[in-house]
């Protein structure tokens, strides 16, 4: 039997590396392929993480608590810094006139989620006790499925109660699964309030899409006959129409070519001109009628590329200043950006990632392609030193502490708001100070899932050991209803008023409902009864700011109302 004896260590000595990288390596492989098993078809996906974690802890498989803190906050850390750098660049851009209204709606229910969850408390639990609170806001994070808001809060606790705080994970482990099944329910459920009809919604936005001339790029070939024009520059013509538009070639006499700012209009031009939907019609009836050719069919020395930007030096500089059709003689007709056709405007702003398709002579394409990058294999590493750039900024500026009359501690931003921030400006406007922000999709998600499962683990491990006695001996039942409560009556205010208040398609609104709950499960049903893109631009329209408000909202309540 001693022969074994190393293999007993292994499980019981709890300040080994050997240990403790076994622990995590166990509760999360488990967590992980539970959380893929679908109840009522609905997973919990890597959540369960949290339970298995709760489990060990239980059993007395653990490890030493700093340990454990350092890895959760490390976590943490890593997981809302990632989400701040994917959401950044869309983040200012969210609030169009429809964002707006969007954003306020989803504001107003996590607001409302606040009040029904103190509400809950002053009905339900004895407020003199000093740890009801806290963990009521357990509760509101697992109602609302938003695990950052869990960190942040458990973060802000223990600045209020030091070692002492309490395990907020248990309550949120209570209300997380009905959590879940909650959203989607009260979305059916607002469906049915509102007398919604499936078809007429889907028929609804059809009919929004045949209407409405948006800012996608419009390629179309046009004839000069409009007499104002002749004689008259590209430039000229440009800032008199006082519209976008990028003429990529152009054939006088018979001899096509790449077209600049001092090109001289004429009479009789044949032109391809990109601009914005929204453009065309006044464009066209300027210039002159559309022509049925398509000068990309004829024989001619002319090719379109699609670049893709990894030179770093390029990040951040505009497509004017890049002087592309007067040094390099092409032209830019378009830009991608995160799956996304953005019109090729001279004022935007390019960043490393981007994919610009270019229009001229191949041998001025493919000298453009190199001074561009053009390389996919720049793009497949993660820009490692700006992740812990924005994290150094960020730790640095979330502990900056500012004093409050009447507050027992300082407010700080903490771990988790002070790296969202900083994320969140640098991965808009990180560009300016030479910054590459551009990571993969898959890179991002790798680090984020990464974050997550370390500090779900940690939580759960540290909430096992009394998990037992706070859920089951304890308040868990109640937890189970408050949480149900906190999730279902903002979303049977707030679903209806903006149906009837604002007039959102059903798809829309379910979509904003699912991005302010930051629940992708919820998403993913809205998706499953839509076949437009309705549901992904509602979640993505509120994403953002939910996220945002989610973590700043629960280290307020911690400070303000917990001390």
């Amino acid at each position: 039997m001693e022969s074994f004896q190393w293999l007993s260590d292994l499980f019981t000595t709890t300040d080994s590396v050997a240990h403790i990288t076994l622990l995590y390596a166990i509760v999360i492989a488990i967590g992980v392929y539970l959380g893929k098993i679908k109840f009522f078809g609905v997973s919990l996906g890597v959540t369960f993480v949290l339970f298995a974690g709760i489990l060990a802890g239980h059993i007395g498989f653990t490890a030493p608590t700093p340990i454990l803190t350092f890895v959760q906050d490390f976590g943490l850390i890593l997981f809302v810094f990632m989400i701040g750098l994917q959401v950044g660049p869309g983040f200012f851009e969210s609030f169009g006139t429809q964002g707006i209204k969007l954003n306020a709606m989803a504001a107003t229910a996590i607001l409302l989620n606040i009040l029904v969850m103190f509400g809950c408390y002053y009905i339900f639990f004895d407020t003199n006790n000093t740890n009801n609170l806290p963990m009521m806001v357990g509760t509101l994070y697992g109602a609302v499925t938003n695990t950052p808001g869990l960190g942040a809060a458990n973060e802000a606790l223990s600045t209020v109660f030091g070692g002492n705080a309490p395990q907020i994970a248990s309550a949120y482990a209570c209300a997380y699964p009905l959590g879940v099944l909650g959203i989607i329910g009260a979305i059916i459920l607002v469906r049915y309030i509102c007398k919604v009809k499936l078809d007429k919604e889907e028929k609804d936005l059809e009919a929004l899409d045949e209407t409405n001339a948006n800012k996608k790029p419009y390629k179309m070939h046009l004839e000069v006959t409009n007499k104002y024009l002749e004689g008259k520059t590209l430039l000229q013509v440009h800032d008199f129409l006082n519209r976008d538009f990028v003429v990529s070639r152009l054939v006088h006499e018979g001899e096509l070519f790449i077209p600049n700012r001092d090109t001289i209009f004429h009479l009789g031009d044949q032109m391809l001109i990109v601009c914005a939907e929204a453009d065309q019609e006044a464009i066209t009836a300027f210039i002159g009628p559309k022509l049925d050719i398509d000068f990309e069919q004829q024989d001619q020395p002319m090719v379109s590329k699609r670049i893709v930007i990894t030179n770093p030096k390029v990040n951040g500089k505009t497509l004017a200043s890049l002087h592309f059709s007067s040094v390099h003689g092409v032209n830019v007709t378009r830009v991608t950006r995160h799956g996304m056709d953005i019109f090729a405007s001279p004022t935007l702003p390019l960043q490393v990632g981007d994919r610009i398709m270019v229009v001229g002579p191949e041998d001025a394409v493919d000298n453009v392609a190199g001074k561009m990058g053009n390389s996919i294999r720049r793009l497949d590493a993660p820009n490692i030193a700006t992740i812990f750039v924005g994290i150094f900024i960020g730790l640095i500026f979330g502990m900056f502490p500012v004093a409050i009359p009447g507050m027992p501690v300082p407010v700080k931003l903490g771990l988790a708001g002070g790296p969202l921030i900083i994320a969140i400006l640098i991965g808009r406007y990180g560009y300016k100070i030479h910054l590459v922000t551009y990571t993969t999709t898959s890179a991002n998600m790798m680090l984020r899932e990464i974050g997550l499962v370390l500090f779900l683990a940690s939580v759960g491990i540290k909430a096992g050991a009394g998990f037992f006695e706070t859920v089951v001996q304890g308040d868990g039942l109640l937890y189970v209803l408050t949480g149900f409560l906190i999730t279902i009556i903002p979303i049977l205010i707030v679903g209806p008023l903006a149906r009837w208040k604002f007039g959102f398609n059903y798809f829309t609104l379910a979509g904003m409902i699912a991005g302010t709950y930051t629940d992708p499960p919820a998403l993913a049903y809205a998706n499953s009864i839509c076949s437009k893109e309705a549901p992904a631009l509602g979640y993505s329209t509120v994403y953002p700011l939910a996220m945002f408000l989610r973590i700043f909202t629960a280290q307020i309540v911690v400070l303000f109302f917990c001390g």
